[in-house]
């Protein structure tokens, strides 16, 4: 395992560029199964779902849209619990099927928001495909249906997640070292 340090904390790596991969190319795979027949829009969810998007897009093979939207719920290495609408939607959703992209799904009070604001917009199907998810942090029910990996109650970074900004270029995901 190999260790990187960013700003004053030290990570080691926890999950191999090539395993994700795997998991991405295995979501893509359900979605163009399940939306066959569809145009699905794509919402990435920025600043950390970037790289998870680009990779999930070149394995999808259906026709489809992408779009980003922009919340913000982190600061460190906590969640500050208050969630705001940097970059809103502007596509019409009405009767459209509605796939959001994210890094990380935790406490699930992000996700909650976007879900019941799309809904709001009268879109035929909302579905959340976030990389990772961290089941024994979600303080809200939420329907996942496309998560790629869950993982422990860790601190992590790279695969476009953040420490400060920071680590997001690198191409494995890496834990926070106690």
């Amino acid at each position: 395992m190999s260790k990187v340090t960013i700003l004053d904390k030290t990570f080691q790596t926890s999950i191999p560029e090539a395993v994700i991969l795997q998991h991405v190319k295995a979501v893509a795979e359900r979605i163009n199964a399940d939306y066959e027949g569809k145009t699905p829009l794509f919402l990435a969810v920025l600043n950390g779902a970037f790289m998870f998007a680009a990779d999930l897009m070149r394995y999808i093979t259906i026709p489809c849209e992408i779009s980003f939207v922009k919340l913000a719920s982190y600061q460190g290495t906590t969640s500050t619990g208050k969630i705001r609408e940097v970059i809103g939607i502007n596509e019409d959703l009405t009767g459209r099927h509605v796939i959001i992209l994210e890094d990380i799904v935790d406490t699930g009070l992000t996700m909650k928001r976007m879900v019941e604001a799309l809904g709001t917009r009268k879109p035929a199907s909302v579905n959340i495909c976030p990389m990772l998810v961290k089941p024994d942090k979600l303080e809200v029910e939420l329907d996942i249906k496309y998560a790629a990996m869950e993982i422990p109650n860790d601190f992590i970074v790279g695969y476009g997640l953040d420490y400060c900004q920071q680590g997001r270029n690198l191409r494995d995901i890496y834990t926070l070292c106690e």
